[in-house]
C-alpha cells in the first residue's frame, strides 16, 4: 500500500446538524449486507464503525488513508442501500438521516488513532475507515482485553497495521497495557493471511 496521496478524492466539511433520535433498528440490520462484500466490514456496530480492506501485508511507514480505489468501493456499495456523496468525505442517507463519515486528509505523519478526532458525528451516523484506524477506535473505546478480542476479529478479515499502530500507541495508561497485546496479535494476523480467504485477496486498486 504506497502512495496513495494521488489517488485520494477531495475533502469536505461536515456542517453543524442538529442532534436527533438514533436510526430504525431495521436499518442497523440492513446495513450488515456490508458484510458481504470482502472490502467491506461491519467492525463494530456499536460504535458503528466501517472496515475498508487496506491490504495483507504492510510497512510501518506505509499511508494509513482510505485510498481513491477504496473510497469509490465505498461509494458504489454505499449506492445500493440509497447513500449519495454529499461532499468529499461524506455520504448521506436522508431518509434514514443517517450519514457514512470517511476521515479528512490529515498530514502524512498523523496518528491513526486522531483519524476521527476532528469529525463531528451525530448519534446515528457511521465512521468509514481504514483497519487501522478502526483498531484504534476500539482500543480508545475498550477495555484492553476487549479491545483485543475485537480487534483479532477484524484482522482476520481486514488485517491491521499492528506496526504502525504499535509506533503511536501513547505513554497513558490505556495504551502502554494494550502494548502487551501486540505480538499476540501479530501471530493471530500471520496466520489469517497465511490462510484463505485472505491469502488470495489483493488490495483494491
Amino acid at each position: 500500500m504506497f502512495a496513495k496521496v494521488a489517488s485520494l478524492f477531495g475533502v469536505g466539511t461536515v456542517d453543524d446538524v442538529p442532534e436527533v433520535s438514533a436510526p430504525r433498528g431495521d436499518f442497523a440490520e440492513r446495513v450488515l449486507v456490508l458484510d458481504r462484500d470482502p472490502y467491506l466490514a461491519v467492525a463494530d456496530a456499536g460504535l458503528r464503525l466501517i472496515s475498508v480492506f487496506d491490504d495483507l501485508k504492510y510497512d510501518r511507514a506505509d499511508m494509513d488513508v482510505l485510498s481513491g480505489p477504496m473510497r469509490r468501493r465505498v461509494r458504489d456499495k454505499l449506492a445500493l442501500l440509497g447513500f449519495v456523496q454529499a461532499s468529499g468525505h461524506v455520504f448521506e442517507n436522508r431518509a434514514e438521516d443517517v450519514r457514512m463519515i470517511l476521515p479528512k486528509f490529515r498530514a502524512l505523519g498523523a496518528s491513526p488513532f486522531d483519524a476521527m478526532n476532528d469529525t463531528k458525528r451525530r448519534e446515528q451516523d457511521y465512521f468509514v475507515l481504514t483497519p487501522t484506524q478502526t483498531a484504534c477506535q476500539m482500543i480508545d473505546a475498550y477495555s484492553v482485553d476487549e479491545a483485543v478480542e475485537r480487534i483479532k476479529a477484524l484482522i482476520v478479515k481486514h488485517p491491521v497495521n499492528l506496526l504502525r499502530l504499535s509506533d503511536y500507541l501513547e505513554r497513558n495508561e490505556r495504551h502502554q497495557a494494550f502494548q502487551g497485546a501486540i505480538g499476540h496479535l501479530k501471530y493471530v494476523q500471520r496466520e489469517a493471511v497465511a490462510a484463505e480467504p485472505l491469502r488470495s485477496r489483493r488490495a483494491l486498486r
